[in-house]
């Protein structure tokens, strides 16, 4: 296995085509403007979605099909789960850290190619509580910041990890070289591309529905970068009321 990524991918002439017949309002920039403008997007606390090559195949989005977020961000699991999946505020999410900083951020330092091995947060990363955030309960003792890495560090300093490797895929690993070059932090938060309901995005399609129908600001598809602000209202779907809770 080479990082799962086993599904369809599109030319970025395929890509332009597609997004074109659907109403897309979009430009496409090279390799390096378009992870210039990706990594700056999170590290100004946007809501990326992330479609590069070959759809994942397995239980994880692996930056195939994601939705991704700057993982420092106190708010991010909150505005993820709220205004993005459409799901209870509390749900965790998952980090992707670039492999060669893994053990600076976590204690492991092996391969975790496929988001399925659970490690802590390092020491020197967490937050202790003090007495009074001890005292609360549920979700508020749920939202108290525990490390460096709020939205991806689980109340007992845990975390679900995705080492990305440049080798598996380049472009997802650029894109997470430069926001550390940005924010000097290598670890962004990785969900699955759809809405509690609906099956992760497979299409250049797919993900332009999906868009949306929620509140990401920005979508990179390919080479093609999309701004909310810049597509037709008229194009916008009510996802948030479509899929039943889980």
């Amino acid at each position: 296995m080479r990082g799962s990524y086993l599904g369809p991918d599109y030319s970025q002439d395929d890509i332009d085509e597609r997004l074109s017949k659907a109403g897309a309002t979009f430009e496409t920039l090279d390799d390096r403007a378009m992870v210039e403008t990706a990594a700056q997007a999170l590290a100004d606390g946007k809501a990326v979605g992330w479609f590069q090559g070959r759809m994942e195949f397995g239980p994880r989005a692996l930056g195939g099909r994601s939705f991704l977020g700057d993982a420092r961000s106190p708010e991010m699991q909150k505005l993820l789960n709220l205004k993005v999946k459409y799901r209870e505020s509390f749900r965790p999410f998952a980090p992707a850290v670039l492999r060669e900083d893994v053990s600076d951020w976590f204690e492991i330092d092996d391969d975790s190619p496929y988001m399925l091995m659970v490690a802590n947060v390092v020491g020197k990363r967490r937050r202790q509580m003090n007495e009074e955030e001890q005292a609360l309960f549920g979700i508020d003792k749920l939202n108290v910041q525990r490390s460096d890495i709020p939205a991806v560090t689980h109340v007992d300093y845990s975390a679900r990890i995705q080492t990305v490797h440049e080798e598996t895929n380049p472009s997802y690993h650029a894109l997470i070289n430069r926001f550390k070059e940005l924010t000097g932090c290598p670890v962004i938060v990785n969900t699955s591309f759809n809405v509690r309901g609906e099956p992760i995005v497979c299409t250049p399609e797919d993900a332009f529905h999906c868009f949306m129908g929620t509140e990401t600001e920005m979508l990179v598809i390919g080479n093609a970068v999309l701004n909310k602000d810049d597509q037709d209202p008229a194009l916008k779907r009510d996802y948030k009321e479509a899929f039943e809770l889980d």
